[in-house]
């Protein structure tokens, strides 16, 4: 039975006012969601996508991983789009989410945008998600380069987010884990800046603490004018330890979180 032993950090960084990344790292459940840039309250759209997530892994731990994170996406769009009926400042609100779930012998990921997720194995960095984007899908169809695509000013433009006017349709897999693996989740304020090299030889380190400061702080040094969230994740065998795991960022926030009534309970359980 394998579980996560985690570490997560989020830094506003040098530009933005406030931080719309959150992260949730837990010995079952890591995701990371990026509230979209320029975007009304994409705070409030990365942390009930979070907390939402967060929340209902909690309450139903023997739903199979990929059903349970297809529901919850459903639930977290249908709450922005009540929250956006509800006041129309909130009309454009929109986040990212990428995350894994495992009950322990199953594993799955979902992937909705841009932000990402590596595996770390044998001490080789492999992407685990393909950005749903504009240039990537250009890259795709071979009318973009990977290094002009890296310098577009479309770069950051998704086709698909959690927001509250358009149902998503998460990219939901199957992954096959093995002790000894190790996860990273980030936001692309990492991913802006820092190359897949630089990334594999800092996810090298033993400490997974270490590892996500080194990538915050590497992220902030090279310049990123984003908010810069990681969730470090090491894959070990056995049964978890009792807790929840760490939330950074937007999620932590109780007044970030749309209706967080029927949440907050859970997530301190």
């Amino acid at each position: 039975m394998v579980h996560f032993r985690v570490a997560a950090l989020s830094d506003t960084g040098p530009v933005r006012e406030i931080n719309e990344d959150s992260a949730i790292a837990g010995p079952r459940l890591l995701g990371v969601a990026d509230g979209v840039g320029g975007a009304a309250a994409g705070e409030l759209a990365s942390a009930t996508t979070a907390c939402v997530l967060d929340a209902r892994a909690q309450a139903h731990p023997g739903l199979a991983p990929d059903r349970l994170l297809r529901t919850a996406i459903a639930e977290a769009q249908r709450m922005l789009a009540t929250a956006v009926r509800a006041d129309a400042s909130r009309a454009g609100m929109a986040t990212t989410l990428t995350a894994i779930l495992t009950d322990g012998e199953h594993t799955a990921i979902a992937q909705v945008g841009d932000s990402r997720a590596y595996l770390l194995r044998d001490g080789r960095l492999a992407p685990l998600t393909r950005d749903q984007t504009m240039v990537q899908s250009l890259v795709d169809a071979g009318r973009m380069t990977p290094e002009e695509a890296a310098t577009s000013p479309y770069r950051h433009v998704v086709l698909q987010a959690v927001d509250g006017e358009h149902p998503s349709d998460p990219v939901v897999t199957s992954l096959d884990l093995h002790p000894g693996d190790r996860l990273l989740l980030c936001s692309d304020g990492l991913t802006d800046v820092l190359s897949p090299a630089a990334l594999q030889m800092v996810m090298g380190l033993e400490s997974r603490a270490t590892v996500a400061e080194r990538l915050v702080r590497g992220a902030l040094d090279a310049g990123t004018r984003d908010n810069v969230t990681v969730v470090v994740a090491d894959v070990v065998d056995g049964p978890p330890a009792p807790g929840r795991g760490a939330q950074v960022g937007a999620v932590v926030d109780p007044a970030n979180i749309i209706a967080p009534a029927p949440y907050l309970g859970l997530r301190t359980a």
